[in-house]
């Protein structure tokens, strides 16, 4: 499978998630007229953190990554050990306007690690994402 077919299973999961979760969501809620719709969230279903885990409850620690900004660079470790049936795939970081600041891919040989190089002077959140083979999207935000 190439790296393009990859991503668009990627997108295609992740969007058949969320129509699944929304219409589970909306089926409930069609049984009691008198119910208020529930807020759907994305976290805990279609991505993953360690507040929202979903059913991947107690794999937190070795999947979600860990974000660190100083001077001017960011770092993402996601402290998952790595063997050829189970490692983390990739990071990608994300600003709050939604730009791609970098994204680094892994073979089962390297280390889940990850550096980044704020713009100048930037303020705001960052999104770092970590994936699993086997356990989907990992999300952790930090504020520069």
């Amino acid at each position: 499978m190439t790296a393009f077919d990859r991503r668009d299973l990627l997108k295609t999961a992740a969007a058949a998630a969320a129509a699944a979760a929304a219409g589970s969501a909306v089926s409930a809620f069609a049984a009691d007229e008198t119910a208020a719709p529930p807020p759907f969230s994305p976290a805990g279903s279609v991505y993953y953190t360690k507040e929202q885990p979903g059913h991947w409850k107690g794999k937190e620690g070795g999947h979600a990554p860990e974000v660190k900004i100083e001077g001017g660079k960011v770092s993402v470790v996601t402290a998952h050990p790595m063997t050829a049936e189970h490692f983390i795939v990739r990071h990608t970081v994300i600003l709050a306007d939604g730009t791609v600041l970098g994204a680094k891919n892994f073979a089962p040989t390297d280390k889940p690690e990850s550096s980044y190089d704020l713009p100048k002077d930037y303020k705001g959140k960052i999104c770092a994402t970590s994936f699993c083979n086997l356990h989907d999207l990992w999300v952790s935000e930090a504020e520069a």
